[in-house]
Formats: C-alpha cells, structure tokens, sequence
C-alpha cells in the first residue's frame, strides 16, 4: 500500500498536467520498431507502480492489435512488489565489496533488462499471433496546465490504489489459507512445504535455484512482495511468514543454503521474469474476455524467465568448468 498509495498520485499528477501524452508522442516512433504503439509506454511506466493497473491502462491503445500486445506483455515490467526483492538481491550481490555503486548499477541494469523484454516479447508478438500493420499514431496534445491536486488525489486514490487492494483481497484470503496448511501441515514428520520443494529440486537446480525457491514463488502468486519472506519461512521452518532481518543476517542465511553468486543472478532472473500475480491475472482476464489470452499472459512470461535461468545457469556451469 505505502509505494501504490505514493506512485499513483504522482503518476497522475504528471498525466493531469499533460506531460504524459508528449511521452507518448516522443516514444511513439521507437515503440514503432516493435509494432505497438508509443502508448505503451505509458502503460509499462504504470507497471512500475503495479501490473494491474498497466493492464488496466491498456485501454488507452486504440488499436485492438495493439492493446492485447500491451497487455500480455506488462508482466514483464516489475511492480512495486518485485522492486524491494530486486534491491536487496542487489544488495546481497555486492555485499562482501561493499560497492553500493555496483548494486545501484545491477538493480538499474534489472530495469533495462525489464523493457527490453517488453519490447522483444511485444515484437514477438505482433510478428505471430498478433501480426498485422501498426496503427497511425494520433494524438491530441492537451495544454500543460496546473495539475487539480485534490481530485488527482481522489482520483488516483479511488480509482487506482483502492481497486487493487479490492483486486489483491479476493486473492489473498484463500492462499493465506494454503500458505498456512503447507506450512504447518505434516506428512511422515515433514512439512508439506518441505515435500513441495523436494519436488521442484530438480527442476530449480536446472535453473541455477533449488525447490525451495520455486515453491516460494508459487507461493508468491498472491503478493510478490511474500516471496521472500515465504523463502525463509521454508527454509527456517517456521509455521508462518518472517521478516527479511538486516542485509548481513540475511547474507549469512542464503549462504548457509548453499546460495551463490550464480543463485542470486538466477532469483533476480526469475523476479524479474515469471508469470503475474493474482491480482493482475484477474485483471489481464477481464481485459482480454478471454481464457486463452490469459494463459498466454502467465506461460510467456514464465516460459521467458525459466530459459534466461537455463542460460544463466548453464553459462556458470561452462565458466566453472
């Protein structure tokens, strides 16, 4: 709630002014190397506050074509819930330099990596399932103006923050339910958490991670920002979700589990890159009226995540060697 309840207030603040359109405008002929619009834009710096409301922004493409590229493909850009893990595995990356310019510099190279992915996904896109011309981009420049401070507030507020929090209890409620019965539930005297992430070891050790990890994410499919703290309730073993506790603690915590410099990569990778949270999934299903679209909304985010990991993964392993 505090980063939604500071970022769209600003955001809109900017729109009410009309600074925004001319983003638009100016972005409109690169956007075009990807045959979407230059409104998208707009949408994906919305996904930085929270995917969805870029979803829902999304009406502003005219084009049909278009919007369904846009939508499919916010994902990719990390909410204000993916924003805080990027930092601290940032942070965990550089620790033992203690360079906070080299953390600084990975978490904005995370970013970078965030809308070229956009854009390559979106022109992926629109050269398959999505192909067609790219609509004329016309736009009716507003004055700039002083912005309405009290209705952008109340505006921003009613129609951006309080929406999401609606969107994300209707998905909380019951995977608070899960998350609690995996973690307090045994099966032979193990946790079923544990036998969860027994299950995906396999797979997470392919990816450079370990099942642990894997089963934090799904376990994260409410609320990103519980991905973390979900990661160390499995692998302290408590009955409930835990604070991070300082950079150091936390430090000496992963590498206890065996984590590397390529385990850190890979998780940034995987936070950067999976499927959207419930909240936006809800949201890219109302938009697109669809439950095809929709899947593809969560496979092709996650299908582009697990190979960069293969990759990453795979790349460490050949180096090592």
């Amino acid at each position: 709630l505090p980063p939604m309840a500071i970022f769209f207030p600003l955001f809109t603040l900017l729109e009410d002014a009309g600074y925004l359109p001319r983003v638009a405008f100016q972005l409109d002929h690169a956007f075009q190397c990807a045959r979407a619009s230059g409104k998208q834009s707009l949408t994906m710096c919305m996904g930085f506050g929270c995917n969805a409301c870029g979803v829902t922004g999304c009406r502003i493409i005219d084009s049909p074509r278009e919007r369904l590229a846009a939508i499919l493909t916010n994902a990719f850009i990390p909410c204000n819930g993916r924003l805080p893990t990027l930092i601290l595995l940032s942070l965990l990356l550089w620790s033992g330099t203690g360079s906070s310019w080299a953390a600084a510099g990975t978490f904005l190279a995370c970013l970078l990596l965030a809308v070229a992915m956009t854009l390559l996904a979106t022109r992926l896109l629109t050269a398959t399932v999505l192909r067609g011309q790219p609509s004329a981009f016309t736009l009716e420049l507003p004055p700039y103006r002083m912005p309405r401070v009290g209705q952008v507030l109340i505006r921003s507020l009613l129609d951006r923050t309080l929406f999401v929090l609606g969107r994300a209890v209707t998905v909380a409620a019951p995977a608070g339910l899960v998350i609690w019965t995996l973690a307090n539930v045994t099966a032979g005297g193990v946790s079923l958490l544990s036998r969860a992430a027994a299950f995906f070891d396999p797979l997470g050790h392919l990816m450079g991670l370990d099942g642990m990890v894997l089963t934090a994410f799904l376990l994260g499919f409410p609320a990103n920002e519980i991905v973390l703290p979900a990661l160390l309730m499995g692998y302290l073993h408590t009955g409930s979700l835990v604070e991070t506790g300082g950079t150091a603690a936390l430090s000496q915590l992963l590498s206890a589990q065996g984590w590397t410099a390529e385990t850190a990569v890979c998780m940034m990778v995987l936070c950067l890159l999976h499927f959207p949270c419930g909240t936006t999934t809800l949201t890219l299903a109302r938009e697109s009226k669809s439950l095809k679209w929709t899947l593809v909304g969560v496979a092709l985010p996650t299908a582009v995540g697990m190979t960069v990991c293969f990759a990453v993964h795979l790349a460490a392993t050949w180096l090592k060697i």
